[in-house]
């Protein structure tokens, strides 16, 4: 949580306690002699190893920063700094993860955690794009600003810890990324290569003391994995449920992460792992290309009524999917995964007898099959935010339990401390409801969307159930859908509101949108800027798979016209 100044709130709403372990105080003057001089040798090492390279404007959106690799150099030395500064405002330990996601190799980003977990605060956010936005010589400035806004105490204690993904750019830019923390007086704890879900629960035990989970790397998996194990003592099979899944790691960090799990998960989950590294990171494979390109991913065997689960780049996304008995290929997307899970959440709780009120967040991603099912079928509330796991967090945390995942398989569960606590006493008393709810709340990783812990959700409710994958997928019918890319000059040309769903600008789009899809039969469609490169996305879904196509391909020549498209005009899918 953050408070109105953008400063963490040490209280947090999941109640986990930050330790304060960083010495330092407030109250004294922001800007002495002492940061004048780390000021200037900021300044000093950038001008000398990590120049600015372009006066383009950037900005960090949902995803940090994030473009080609061999123009971050002097964005990650400055995020080195940033994070510094932030471990001083906070007196907590602030994580760096080095990563592109689902992007293509040639791409890296940066993004900040906060100490609870959470995402960079609001304010801070801002202070990034200025000091990545200053020149050189500017540096200096930049940060006086900074630590006369936020009150720092430039005396504090700063430690940042900094995971980074595969790329092959990730190992230099994070030698950028530590050469900011020294400039700026900090320590490093550099975990390696890690995932994305895995630096921010070292950031939140680190910084609670352990309250959450051992705050080692091996104490990560082991949380998980035991109350997986746990959960399945009965028998890794059930009903038509069978323990069996094919891995795609996306030849990404969630194929070494998947191997240390299977360590930890004994017989209660067969494994076979492919696309482990030996092929192009993300490249026809991975959560990303699976529901973009609604295909089965390459490297993968079509063994038939076998889960498929894909992971993304940094394995923060999770998407099912599988080839039934006549090769019909289905896939479960994030959608499909949240109804699952509120509705096996939803029972648990109604059978614990605990009075907690159950929430589920989604975007206007979110098929409108599933929304109609979660709120008619399930009786389970919905809101819809904007795109971006911050504004989902965020609306989650209005629920003693908040259930967020946005369509391309980003999310999890978060619960609140009045809810943890009376699960935890129910647990104790023996109310067998409630211990497994307590059970499945180890299995979550609440800190982020995590595509592991996710995989290991789904598979838990569904040997609940006795479900296959065909059962699962029965529970309603997606409408069929599109997403489509559009290149345009600039992105900023495309505003939205109601949480993306309506273009307020440029004038007139809104207008041609609707006309189009007044022609289709269940009919929907929105337009959005991209948060990290200079495409409109496009999402389109209609009664039928080719109405849904023709659909996406009008809307995004309208966006191509009218928006500033550049390059090819858009054309129906292959």
């Amino acid at each position: 949580m953050t408070g109105r100044d953008g400063n963490c709130d040490r209280s947090g709403r999941r109640g986990w306690r930050v330790a304060g372990s960083l010495a330092g105080r407030r109250g004294q003057s922001p800007v002495s002699m002492e940061s004048g001089r780390m000021f200037a040798e900021t300044v000093r090492v950038a001008k000398e190893s990590h120049p600015k390279t372009t006066t383009k404007t950037i900005k960090y959106g949902t995803a940090g920063f994030r473009t080609k690799a061999e123009e971050l150099d002097f964005v990650m030395y400055r995020m080195g700094i940033l994070a510094a500064m932030r471990s001083r405002d906070t007196r907590a330990a602030i994580g760096v993860m080095i990563t592109a996601s689902h992007n293509p190799v040639p791409d890296n980003g940066v993004k900040l955690v906060d100490p609870q977990g959470e995402m960079l605060a609001p304010a801070w956010e801002a202070h990034a794009t200025t000091l990545v936005n200053a020149t050189d010589d500017g540096i200096a400035a930049a940060l006086e600003a900074i630590t006369s806004a936020a009150k720092i105490n430039t005396g504090n204690a700063a430690l940042v810890i900094v995971g980074r993904d595969t790329r092959p750019s990730s190992n230099s830019l994070r030698d950028a990324v530590l050469a900011g923390v020294a400039a700026a007086g900090g320590e490093v704890r550099d975990l390696g290569v890690v995932s994305t879900p895995v630096l921010h629960y070292m950031v939140t035990c680190h910084n609670d003391g352990g309250e959450y989970g051992e705050p080692t790397i091996e104490g990560y998996y082991k949380k998980i994995s035991q109350a997986f194990v746990t959960l399945r003592s009965g028998g890794a099979s059930n009903g038509n449920y069978e323990p069996v899944i094919l891995f795609d790691g996306a030849n990404g960090v969630g194929a070494l992460a998947m191997e240390e799990f299977t360590k930890h998960l004994q017989d209660s989950l067969k494994v076979t792992m492919y696309n482990k590294g030996e092929g192009i990171l993300n490249h026809l494979c991975g959560a990303d290309y699976v529901k973009v390109q609604q295909k089965w991913p390459e490297g993968v065997p079509k063994t038939q009524n076998v889960r498929c689960v894909s992971v993304d780049g940094d394995a923060d996304r999770v998407m099912y999917s599988f080839v039934d008995s006549s090769g019909q290929y289905y896939m479960l997307d994030g959608d499909k995964i949240a109804t699952l899970v509120a509705g096996y959440l939803k029972e648990l709780v109604a059978g614990s007898g605990l009075k907690l009120n159950l929430g589920l967040v989604q975007t206007a991603y979110a098929n409108g099959a599933s929304t109609a099912y979660i709120t008619e079928k399930l009786g389970v509330p919905v809101a819809c935010v904007k795109t971006g796991v911050k504004h989902l967090h965020h609306a989650a945390q209005d629920f003693d339990i908040g259930v967020y995942f946005e369509a391309n398989g980003h999310g999890t569960v978060i619960f609140s401390n009045s809810a943890r606590q009376a699960i935890k006493e129910a647990a104790k008393a023996k109310n067998a409801q409630a211990e497994k709810l307590a059970q499945v709340l180890d299995v979550i990783n609440e800190t982020v969307g995590d595509a592991i812990s996710d995989m290991l959700l789904v598979e838990t409710v569904l040997h609940a159930r006795g479900w296959s994958a065909l059962d699962w997928n029965a529970a309603y019918t997606d409408l069929p859908n599109r997403q489509m890319k559009v290149m345009v000059a600039d992105r900023a040309v495309i505003t939205t509101t109601d949480a993306e769903r309506v273009c307020v600008t440029p004038a007139g789009l809104q207008d041609s949108i609707n006309k189009i899809v007044a022609n289709f039969p269940k009919g929907r469609s929105f337009v959005r800027p991209s948060g990290t490169e200079d495409v409109v996305r496009v999402y389109a879904e209609a009664s039928t798979q080719e109405n849904t196509d023709s659909l996406a391909v009008q809307v995004a020549c309208a966006v191509y016209e009218q928006a500033g498209g550049v390059g090819d005009r858009p054309k129906p899918p292959c």
